[in-house]
């Protein structure tokens, strides 16, 4: 398997050079030729498979010969040692939980795939690789994790002051070595813009050998759509396939949710669940896709403006509007409605979302109102205590704190505040 990127589709690149470079050097991002069509019995019977096996046989497509076969079942069964349980909420909806994992977020899976290639493919190099990754929230966190005291690679990571949550930021800032959080004064749209101007400047990269770990980053997006397979594998009608609502900010996660798709995955209709930032609501409503600056919610991993992989969809479905509206709908959530849905989701239901979970929850609900002959999956993206400061107080009683944030709560902060200014990332990078 090669991949193009999508500013010049006559540029080929191996899975291991689309891992190691992260971005295309015109700033394109990397698709892969082709979609591979999955064995039939994976669609028929998952659950004659392992979730392992189930997840090798989804993601050897991609890799190719650029993995040994034990090595990528290694690294798969290292990426997935967690629980992906599928809950039942009410008759109609179930929620994909998706926060069993290392740092209480979806992000675990992509970041410890990409976190085992990239070691694998730079283990005999003479250069130290830099990954260098913006997040709104839980990315950041997963890499951290993921990444942490992995021999040849240093994690510089780009967070906006004051726009992620206590224990976010916590993840972000705590685990020192080879982990470095760069505090901008700005949005994530700012962070993501610096990051991308950082991997375009050739003077920084002859000296310094960058990578991404953002979703635009094809080892990171990729492995996502694990969880669709696992939803698959324990939804029990397998006459009626699922609604799926997954929360969307930059995109990556629905957009694998949709590669797994077109690779003949059965999934009734996705929706993407936005908070206030509504450029692909708004897109798909009217055909016109408008940028904008991110507006601060209680659901801060999805606040982006320009949305990175919007543009792999678009490749999905051959820039074909009509065909994508058929299979993709949005909805936009306002954070009235997150809170209440926290509260309604509590109190009716015993089922406590964070804010993430609570919009694709909602937007799922008026879906399913308009098509009463349909269930649904929503996906749970993150451990509701991850927002211990918005949750709490709604249901009026404290979260119980996991072991992993229980670590981290005496730990000391590290980070160092810049501008959200290309030239103090620059600087940073060289010095």
């Amino acid at each position: 398997m090669n991949y193009y990127s999508l500013n010049n589709p006559s540029t080929r690149v191996s899975f291991k050079e689309t891992t190691i470079q992260g971005q295309a050097p015109d700033k394109g991002l990397y698709f892969p030729e082709r979609i591979p069509a999955l064995p039939k019995e994976i669609i028929t019977n998952p659950g004659s498979f392992s979730r392992e096996e189930l997840a090798f046989r989804v993601i050897q497509p991609y890799t190719g010969d650029t993995l040994p076969e034990s090595e990528l079942r290694r690294i798969v069964a290292e990426t997935i040692e967690f629980d992906f349980p599928l809950v039942e909420v009410s008759p109609r909806i179930q929620s994909l939980e998706l926060f069993h994992g290392p740092t209480l977020a979806f992000k675990d899976v992509g970041a410890r795939f990409m976190s085992r290639c990239l070691g694998y493919f730079v283990r005999d190099n003479d250069q130290p690789v830099t990954v260098l990754v913006a997040t709104s929230g839980d990315t950041g966190g997963a890499v951290a994790s993921g990444f942490y005291d992995v021999e040849g690679v240093q994690v510089v990571i780009l967070y906006p002051s004051g726009k992620v949550s206590s224990v976010q930021e916590l993840q972000l800032t705590t685990l020192g070595k080879n982990i470095t959080a760069l505090e901008v004064s700005g949005s994530f749209d700012d962070c993501q813009r610096m990051v991308k101007e950082a991997f375009a400047d050739p003077t920084l990269n002859r000296q310094r050998f960058l990578t991404s770990a953002n979703s635009i980053n094809v080892a990171r997006w990729l492995p996502q759509q694990f969880y669709y397979f696992f939803a698959w594998q324990q939804w029990k009608d397998k006459m009626q396939p699922p609604v799926i609502s997954v929360p969307s900010g930059n995109f990556g996660n629905i957009c694998a949710g949709l590669m797994a798709h077109a690779s003949g995955l059965p999934v009734a209709h996705f929706i993407a669940a936005c908070n206030a930032n509504s450029v692909i609501t708004d897109y798909l409503q009217t055909g016109e896709y408008q940028s904008r600056t991110a507006i601060p919610t209680l659901s801060n991993a999805m606040d982006v403006g320009n949305p990175s992989n919007f543009v792999r969809i678009l490749e999905i479905f051959e820039k074909k509007l009509p065909a994508l509206k058929k299979v993709l709908s949005s909805v936009s959530i306002s954070d009235e409605e997150t809170r209440s849905t926290i509260l309604e989701l509590y109190q009716q239901h015993h089922y406590l979302p964070d804010p993430h979970g609570a919009v694709g929850y909602r937007a799922l609900q008026k879906y399913l109102s308009a098509h009463p002959g349909q269930k649904g999956i929503f996906l749970e993206t993150a451990h509701p205590v991850k927002f211990y400061d918005t949750v709490e107080p709604l249901i009026g009683q404290k979260i119980p704190l996991p072991p992993s944030v229980a670590a981290l709560i005496n730990k000391p902060k590290h980070s160092k505040k810049i501008k959200a200014e290309y030239s103090e990332l620059k600087d940073f990078l060289l010095s």
